[in-house]
């Protein structure tokens, strides 16, 4: 089980890598929505893991809920550099 933790959090560093190098504000948006969900995915995992119900709520929400605020947040950020 430990080996799966590893790989998430190595896949979790993927968009980091992308968000600091990349000076796009859509891109960087987006490398944050997928460090969102990666994370909420591994709160699942470990809730399931730990048999915590609390824990998959929280996850759930964030992936229901989080990322389209950021999405909203990216597309009202970007509007205003177009202006």
């Amino acid at each position: 089980m430990t080996l799966i933790l590893i790989a998430m959090i190595l896949a979790l560093l993927i968009p980091i890598y992308e968000a600091c190098k990349d000076e796009d504000i859509w891109q960087k948006m987006l490398a944050l929505a997928s460090i969102a969900t990666k994370t909420a995915m591994m709160s699942l995992f470990i809730s399931v893991l730990r048999d915590d119900w609390m824990i998959g709520v929280v996850a759930v929400i964030i992936l229901s809920v989080g990322n389209a605020g950021l999405m909203l947040l990216a597309h009202v950020i970007r509007r205003m550099h177009e202006a």
